[in-house]
């Protein structure tokens, strides 16, 4: 509770984190939220950013019921950091990118009010990703701001995040714009991290069996050359005999 100065106490306006709703509608859609979740958290690690998930962005303050859970959401020029939710007018940052993992039950409200809302906001690029093929036939659309309104992304390219975006499987795919590297999902990670810790092992064994030959050869050209040193001494003492 706050209170005026007449001392009038007035209710403080709570901002709820949770409304029990599941997280994703089928488990496709869950593991391509987290996914992407935890691509973007990587590829961002380090900058001036924050990547959220199906967290409560309230956009009107004083008004708690106008609010909305991104699937995930990209914000720049915020300090990284855990968030119980996202308030617009206290961050003073709009989300700059927003992805929806889309379905057929989810269609009307992502293509439609969620759609709308994310344009006034001002929200720069809006992402419908359709891991199951529902209903969008590409899987993956995307609309970039401009001017204020939504236009159809038609390159796969995100100007905001500087990656190229393409659909593999059932998860999106995300490729550096510089080089065309494509950013790992956990699971290549951790087999890219299997393999270089079994490459490097592979190179120190390489080299440990390089120094044992060098070593042997040390030892054969030493052997040589005692030899010789000792034939050399039987010639003289034959010699002075």
């Amino acid at each position: 509770m706050v209170a005026t100065p007449n001392q009038v106490p007035i209710p403080a306006i709570e901002y709820p984190s949770s409304d029990g709703e599941p997280v994703a509608e089928t488990s496709v859609h869950l593991y391509a939220l987290l996914t992407t979740l935890e691509v973007l958290r990587q590829y961002l690690d380090g900058q001036t950013a924050m990547v959220l998930a199906n967290q409560f962005l309230y956009y009107s303050q004083g008004m708690p019921k106008l609010r909305v859970a991104p699937d995930v959401m990209v914000i720049f020029d915020v300090e990284p950091g855990p968030r119980d939710n996202y308030k617009i007018w206290e961050e003073g940052q709009v989300p700059s990118v927003i992805f929806e993992m889309t379905s057929k039950g989810t269609q009307d409200q992502d293509k439609s009010f969620k759609k709308m809302l994310y344009e006034q906001l001002g929200v720069q690029e809006y992402w419908l990703f359709d891991p199951k093929g529902e209903w969008i036939g590409q899987q993956l659309e995307g609309y970039r701001l401009e001017r204020g309104v939504y236009y159809p992304i038609t390159d796969g390219q995100s100007e905001a995040l500087r990656l190229r975006l393409q659909v593999e499987g059932q998860l999106i795919g995300f490729y550096r714009e510089d080089t065309d590297e494509k950013l790992l999902i956990p699971g290549e990670l951790a087999q890219a991290v299997k393999q270089e810790a079994l490459a490097r092992q592979q190179a120190e064994q390489r080299a440990e069996a390089a120094e044992q030959r060098a070593e042997q050869e040390r030892q054969r050209a030493e052997a040589a050359e005692a030899r010789l040193a000792e034939l050399e001494a039987q010639l003289k003492e034959q010699k002075d005999r």
